[in-house]
């Protein structure tokens, strides 16, 4: 039985196929589209999971959208009314489109799968993520949190799911929204909302929480149980084009910064103490959670759930004997879990679970590029390279790191959500005292202050960071072991803000934030057998088993899909190599690049 799940319109556009309960693809749009963040409708990912599976649309058994348009637009028009006249100008920007599109979602799903005639069914948005975050876990019963910026009404939910049933037990509704909340901070403090979160969840350990206090006595009434409710006379994400309005800038003595302006030590305090507030709340969810539902373990999925931090929080807390976090905890996740949704809870077939692997794949669900194919691209484009056999690549990019070079890492599948998991990844040495500020700067053209993720074999996290389980997804922040630290000098302990950035505080310091925390992925054998065994190779030339692993991409633009457009991240950055499949890539030998020449590819989706 094969089942499409599809999101759209929002952000972060995806297809998933669930085929007879296995998770057999899954993709975003914004990977095939090269356009960051996309929302329309995913007619690559669709046609990439159909190509995968070897299907046509009319072979399809079900076909699921993540959430109900009618209800989300009953909520629309319902804040529209409740804030008239204000809000005219969002209410006349919005409008179109769900007259032209999203009020017309069950046809459109029929247009673009032609052929198809089976059951087109509408779960709940966190309905959706609940699936996403409980179905593919490794347990047989859990709590499950589920918290975003909204879906039709909710913005969070505790729900217990048991073998193959989730029940949700608890909601907030809009406009009461940690995620809004955090996306709040992130417009007042100059980043683009549904984007920018991370960034502040970067900054924060630059700042002090000294608007802690002013947050929980003013924006929010936070009660012990973790439910909230947001004093709505300081936003204007209800009805208006704006997150905040003047009343939250006078709370706060300022004025939303200007994108692409210096950052101040005011954004860096807001960012930590609405980071810690975050924390603050999802604790105290957590904590209702376990409460309510006596529950071992907990599943966490929802944007917010992307707030690895936070995370770590809650496992170091030992509510609960261990938790699992969706990878792709935001919408693209929810194609996924409404896929899964409809084989366990509307069709009833059993779950089996272990309470140890879940059954996630890795993430390793997206499209695959072979030797030949990449091959093919390589002569028709004339671009010289150099192939290696099998335990050449491994050996080779590991001799390549220990020469502080930058290597694109292109292999395998593609990962599906918003981290690089050692397929389409760079790489560098975590030794390097330099390597931040080279990747930050020459590589991914981002901010200085954003920290990078380390990549260490699984069987050796405990000798380097404070955490005796794996974390292979990326999604657990954890400290970096106190035998490696560096201890700080009396003058650089009195250091403030950004004048903290370029300290050595490790043996590992590339990947060393500058509270000695570090956003970690475990890697293991049996997932990514290529990455493991080059990490390995870099281990045996060093004696340190953790890399450098950031996203290939660069700043603005989705992680790379297809070879040509590793190729082309590559030569727009002072990459030093690329490994695609087996063929390694010198800059120094490449022809002068130019971008708009008529690329020769194949890549065939339909």
């Amino acid at each position: 039985m094969n089942i499409l799940g599809i999101s759209a319109f929002y952000h972060d556009s995806a297809a998933a196929l669930v085929r007879d309960g296995e998770i057999f693809a899954a993709a975003q749009e914004e990977r095939f589209t090269r356009k960051k963040h996309d929302f329309r409708f995913p007619h690559n990912a669709i046609q990439y999971c159909l190509k995968e599976a070897k299907l046509k649309p009319a072979e399809l058994d079900f076909v699921v959208f993540y959430d109900k348009p009618f209800l989300k637009f009953e909520r629309i028009l319902e804040t529209y009314l409740q804030y008239a006249p204000v809000g005219i100008q969002s209410f006349i920007k919005a409008m179109p489109l769900w007259v032209k599109q999203k009020l017309w979602m069950k046809s459109m799903l029929q247009e673009e799968l032609h052929g198809y005639e089976g059951k087109i069914l509408f779960p709940e948005h966190h309905q959706s993520h609940a699936a996403s975050a409980f179905y593919p876990s490794p347990f047989k019963e859990a709590a499950i949190i589920t918290t975003d910026g909204v879906g039709e009404w909710t913005t969070t939910s505790i729900g217990f799911g048991k073998d193959n049933n989730i029940s949700i037990l608890k909601e907030l509704h809009f406009p009461h929204s940690l995620g809004l909340l955090y996306s709040a901070f992130t417009y007042f403090t100059g980043f683009k909302v549904n984007s920018g979160e991370y960034k502040i969840m970067g900054l924060a350990p630059y700042g002090e929480p000294k608007y802690v206090q002013t947050i929980l006595d003013n924006l929010m009434d936070l009660k012990e149980d973790g439910s909230f409710k947001l004093n709505m006379k300081y936003f204007n994400f209800a009805a208006g084009l704006t997150m905040t309005n003047r009343r939250f800038n006078k709370l706060f003595g300022l004025r939303p910064r200007k994108k692409e302006t210096l950052l101040s030590q005011n954004e860096m305090d807001l960012a930590r103490s609405v980071q810690e507030v975050t924390e603050i709340a999802m604790l105290r969810m957590a904590k209702h959670a376990q409460k309510l539902t006596g529950a071992k373990y907990l599943c966490l999925a929802g944007g917010v759930a992307l707030n690895c931090v936070s995370n770590g929080k809650i496992l170091r807390e030992n509510l609960f004997d261990d938790i699992w976090i969706q990878p792709a905890a935001g919408d693209a996740g929810g194609a996924l879990g409404a896929a899964l949704a409809v084989w366990y809870d509307y069709l009833k077939n059993k779950r089996t679970a272990d309470n140890k692997s879940d059954k996630q794949k890795g993430s390793y669900l997206g499209p695959e590029f072979n030797n030949d194919y990449i091959l093919d691209f390589l002569q028709k484009n004339k671009l010289p390279f150099k192939k290696l056999n099998d335990n050449e690549i491994f050996e080779k990019a590991a001799k390549l790191l220990t020469e502080e070079n930058v290597v694109g890492w292109f292999q395998g599948k593609m990962e599906f959500g918003p981290r690089a998991l050692g397929s389409r990844s760079i790489i560098g040495d975590a030794r390097s005292p330099a390597m931040q500020k080279k990747m930050n700067l020459k590589i991914k053209f981002r901010e200085s202050f954003r920290p990078f993720a380390p990549s260490v074999l699984n069987e050796e996290v405990s000798n380097y960071f404070e955490i005796d389980r794996g974390s292979p997804y990326m999604l657990l922040v954890t400290d970096v072991k106190k035998k490696i630290r560096r201890e700080m000098t009396e003058k650089e302990e009195k250091l403030f803000g950004i004048e903290k950035l370029n300290i050595v505080r490790s043996k590992i310091p590339a990947i060393t934030h500058i509270d000695y925390s570090a956003r970690l992925q475990t890697v293991h054998k049996d997932t990514n057998p290529k990455y493991w065994k080059m990490i390995k190779a870099f281990q045996n030339l060093t004696s340190c088993p953790v890399i450098v692993n950031t996203s290939f991409n660069v700043r603005g633009e989705p992680i790379v899909c297809k070879p040509i457009d590793a190729y082309k991240c590559f030569m727009r950055t002072e990459m030093d190599f690329l490994m695609l499949g087996n063929y390694l890539l010198d800059k120094n030998e490449q022809p002068k690049f130019v971008d708009n020449i008529d690329w020769q590819e194949e890549f065939e989706l339909d």
